[in-house]
């Protein structure tokens, strides 16, 4: 982003560089590591915390930082002897990062919606701004996230890298130059919601990645979960459960085919939709469809290669992930600017559907993994038929058979016992939709909890 580079030189000459501390320690948070330590002036990567403190230790160890220099710490107080001696610190204890001083941003990269609603709540609560690239956690609470992050005067924003914020930067940028924006697209390379951690195994180790990871890209719920998000932040819809998501021909030009993929009704009907088609070119990209409604501005898009309309299309034809990551984290310290974020009321949220035949007494597995996969559909639905969050499907118990195919509702489950995820989830559906769609809950399980007060 233009200004953050010129912000972040300025930050590094006078002496008041970012300090982030990093929660999680996997692919993804290893490049991170890397981006800001070797190549990203004006911030400094003080402390990372990871369940293995070895990955930890890996994460500052490729990025050329030696092994010597970095501290293993177990108390705040060594905590902030090692920020106050300008050393790497290394912890199993995310929330040491999120209570010390010395730490201006909490960057979330885990991809787990309780562990990271826990590591959210206790950051803002200490006053840091709180960056993430879990957006499963923002798909299944943002909306009360950022309730909280209002209440503690700070900012809770997902990141830039990632195709959802990717997809907010073009949007604000579409929608700066007058062109209304009536689609934000996502573009994928494969779609079959029956894959697995078996099936995506030699995927995942081709590139070093999580093989549950991988499968929630192929099987449709990590889409669901990104194109959730923008709506959520946009006001945007789903047309239908689970999006369109035509599939075209490997390697057609999107521009060629585009305007033939969506019925024209549902882009033009307020407030506009989310969606994603798999096997065009450019991906993995984004793009925004817009129109114009002055037909002075239409001949000067048509004169700029855009077409006549009625729909534009703009697209980023790559998303970079960890290397955008710091452009982020210095637009919310530098210019209190966040890249993504619930507007209020959630729009679309991403429900849980059943991979395969599942039976009463059966305990589901998390996102990714052999039992379900995730569907966009829009909130007031989800509400309404109190269906269940896949965000929150991990470790429930099913109380009934389900079908191939089959979506799951709360009723048709055991909620773990004290999760802060169901707490803020049924404070979410309380402040937004007058009361919880959870199932079977006591009273108490509704209040907010002790330390968020």
């Amino acid at each position: 982003m233009i200004l953050v580079d010129t912000a972040l030189a300025r930050a590094e000459t006078e002496g008041r560089p970012i300090r982030v501390g990093m929660i999680g320690a996997g692919f993804m948070a290893r490049g991170i590591a890397l981006q800001i330590i070797r190549y990203t002036r004006g911030m400094r990567l003080v402390a990372i915390a990871n369940r293995t403190i070895e990955r930890a230790i890996q994460a500052y160890t490729e990025a050329d930082v030696p092994a010597e220099a970095i501290r293993r710490v177990t108390s705040a107080t060594a905590l902030s002897e090692a920020l106050a001696a300008d050393a790497p610190a290394v912890t199993d204890d995310a929330l040491l990062l999120c209570a010390a001083d010395g730490i201006d941003v909490i960057l979330e990269v885990t991809g787990a919606v309780e562990f990271g609603a826990h590591v959210a709540l206790a950051a803002m609560q200490h006053g840091k701004h709180v960056v993430t690239m879990n957006a499963e956690l923002d798909g299944t609470l943002g909306a009360i996230l950022q309730v909280y992050a209002r209440r503690y005067g700070v900012i809770f924003t997902l990141s830039d890298g990632d195709q959802p914020g990717v997809t907010m930067n073009l949007y604000r940028f579409v929608r700066g130059l007058g062109v209304k924006p009536v689609l934000c697209g996502n573009i994928k390379g494969l779609h079959d919601p029956y894959r697995n951690p078996t099936t995506q195994a030699n995927f995942a180790r081709q590139w070093g990645q999580n093989p549950y990871m991988v499968t929630s890209f192929a099987d449709g719920t990590k889409i669901s979960f990104e194109q959730a998000v923008v709506a959520n932040a946009t006001g945007m819809r789903v047309a239908r459960r689970g999006m369109f998501g035509p599939t075209v021909p490997s390697g057609t030009p999107l521009a060629d085919v585009v305007h033939d993929l969506y019925p024209l009704e549902a882009l033009i009907e307020e407030p506009g939709i989310v969606d994603y088609v798999v096997g065009a070119t450019p991906g993995p990209g984004v793009f925004v469809l817009g129109t114009h409604d002055h037909p002075r501005m239409q001949h000067y898009l048509n004169l700029y290669k855009l077409g006549k309309g009625p729909l534009y299309l703009f697209y980023t034809p790559y998303h970079l992930c960890h290397f955008e990551v710091p452009n982020s984290i210095a637009r919310v310290a530098l210019f209190g600017d966040q890249v993504l974020a619930a507007a209020g009321r959630p729009m679309v949220e991403v429900i849980t559907a059943a991979k395969t035949d599942l039976h009463a007494g059966q305990t589901l597995d998390g996102l990714g993994g052999y039992m379900t996969y995730g569907l966009a559909e829009n909130a007031d639905v989800v509400y309404a038929e109190r269906l269940l969050p896949i965000g929150l499907a991990e470790g429930c118990t099913l109380r009934r058979d389900i079908p191939k195919d089959g979506i799951i509702t709360y009723d048709d489950v055991e909620l773990p016992t004290d999760r802060l995820s169901d707490r803020l989830r049924a404070e979410q559906d309380a402040l937004f939709w007058g009361k919880p769609a959870t199932a079977g809950a006591s009273e108490g399980q509704y209040q907010r909890i002790a330390h968020a007060e």
